[in-house]
């Protein structure tokens, strides 16, 4: 199944949650998770199950003053 993770595309199993695809893409902490532009919270990524064409944007904090 094809996905878009911040705006690149993507390949994974079908049937799978949010979770594992933040895990098989290798993300780093801290970040928060978007998905088809709706923020997720972290503790809901476990029951979001993804579908072929979902966007998923990792947003990680940046320092500035």
């Amino acid at each position: 199944m094809n996905i878009t993770i911040n705006g690149q595309p993507f390949e994974t199993k079908n049937q799978t949650t949010l979770a594992k695809v933040l895990i098989d893409f290798g993300a780093k902490e801290p970040f928060a998770v978007a998905l088809n532009s709706d923020f997720i919270p972290r503790k809901n990524c476990d029951a979001i199950v993804v579908t072929q064409g979902d966007r998923v944007e990792l947003l990680s904090p940046i320092q500035g003053g």
